[in-house]
């Protein structure tokens, strides 16, 4: 095992570091990759793919009008009012969902998938970082009276997340399963 892979953290690396990432299995179509503090939403059928350590993604997706969105938040709290907001969950999760909502998504119809949450560091897992990303997530999902239908959180290795707006599909690559050459 490569003791390098349960230290990386995509959050810490420089956006020209993630550029080697942007890849993804689509074919054809519009494909947009969310670096860490990041937010995007698209009537269009679009390809959203990120990269996630002990960050969280939350994916929103209507059923009904075929439209989605996902988030990227590093911490689960911070300043709302800061150039840089969408690092924090208190704030990217209700902006992901006000951004839907404008483009005629009822919140019953929303699905939501939570993503991320590894902690390769911390001794006590619940306590870590990427656990209170997760939990701030799904407490945002209960409380909006969404339902959770997915996740894939905790553990200690980065994922690779791709999610298709057009159907809801998200895949995961744990970084564990990779080989090195």
């Amino acid at each position: 095992m490569n003791p390098k892979a349960d230290k990386f953290n995509p959050a810490v690396l420089p956006a020209d570091a993630m550029k080697g990432f942007e890849r993804d299995e689509a074919v054809g179509g519009a494909r947009h990759f969310l670096y860490p503090g990041q937010m995007f939403v698209s009537r269009e059928p679009t390809v959203i793919t990120t990269i996630l350590g002990s960050c969280a993604a939350l994916c929103l997706w209507d059923r009904r009008k075929k439209i989605g969105g996902m988030n990227h938040y590093l911490l689960p709290e911070g300043d709302e009012s800061g150039p840089n907001r969408l690092r924090y969950g208190n704030v990217a999760n209700p902006a992901l969902l006000k951004e839907l909502l404008a483009l005629g998504c009822d919140t019953k119809d929303l699905q939501a998938k939570v993503f991320g949450g590894s902690s390769a560091f911390v001794a006590d897992p619940l306590q870590s970082l990427g656990s209170k990303n997760v939990c701030l997530a799904e407490e945002f999902v209960r409380t909006a009276g969404i339902r959770l239908v997915a996740k894939d959180v905790s553990g200690k290795h980065g994922r690779r997340l791709i999610f298709h707006t057009e159907d809801g599909l998200t895949l995961i690559r744990d970084f564990a399963d990779r080989v090195s050459p």
